[in-house]
């Protein structure tokens, strides 16, 4: 049989069966004799052997569509969960806490990216007096991570003018983050061990850890740092500029 016909051969030939489907009972018995079925096999291998680009067609407009679907829904999730995005009691904010706009950065101390970013956050800071910027512990790179995450959470929490300092040296200080580098730092920008140690063990660390991985599952985030701007989540060090439009753009959205 010729390749190029059969797709009116399939409809000739097994249409008839196919309209009758619906009326026929019972569920089990709705399907093609078996020698029927093998010669739908035979010309559909056919097909694609001799249409292999068919298969990679597919792929790609399989791929589009997950796409599609994978950002509609962290669309969804940025407008649903807004509160919890920009105005969590569970945060750091940095910069004009009154700005037009928020930035929400999502950070883990052990990572490379972020190291990197940080000189992007401070250019953004100082240049857009208007810019709200937000950090959220996302932990995601080891025991370390956690244990600074929550020694960072009691810092914010006892002291948060000296949050800054704090942050930059943990983050961009040698070797690897963990609780005894954070609470080393912490320490000696005069916040007492005591009562360090005890917001780390509090429901407040626990909490604000928790709060950020349910935010990044519904936003589909799996690596930091990631941001949220407006109702755009952008993925990566992406540099200083891509963070610019995306405030810039967020601006325009809002007059």
């Amino acid at each position: 049989m010729p390749i190029n016909l059969t797709f009116s051969y399939l409809a000739r030939k097994f249409m008839p069966a196919l309209l009758l489907v619906p009326l026929m009972a019972p569920a089990s018995a709705q399907t093609f004799p078996e020698a029927e079925k093998e010669e739908i096999r035979t010309i559909v291998r056919e097909y694609l052997m001799e249409n292999p680009e068919v298969i990679t067609e597919a792929l790609d407009a399989l791929g589009t569509r997950q796409k599609l679907a994978e950002e509609t829904a962290r669309l969804d999730a940025v407008t649903n969960l807004q509160e919890q995005i920009f105005d969590s009691p569970y945060q750091v904010v940095m910069g004009n806490p009154d700005g037009d706009v928020t930035m929400v950065e999502f950070f883990d101390y052990n990572c490379g990216f972020c190291k990197r970013a940080h000189k992007d956050m401070l250019a953004l800071l100082e240049t857009d007096p208007g810019l709200r910027f937000v950090l959220k512990e996302f932990p995601v790179l080891g025991q370390g991570s956690v244990e600074a995450a929550r020694v960072s959470i009691a810092v914010n929490e006892l002291a948060p003018e000296k949050f800054a300092e704090f942050h930059l040296q943990v983050l961009l200080g040698p070797g690897q983050a963990n609780a005894a580098k954070a609470i080393k730092v912490a320490t000696s920008l005069g916040i007492d061990p005591d009562e360090l140690e005890a917001v780390t063990k509090s429901d407040l660390a626990a909490e604000t850890i928790q709060e950020v991985y349910m935010l990044a599952d519904g936003l589909g985030l799996t690596g930091t740092p990631s941001y949220v701007v407006g109702n755009k989540v952008l993925f990566g060090a992406v540099g200083e500029q891509e963070l610019r439009d995306s405030i810039d753009a967020a601006r325009d959205e809002k007059s």
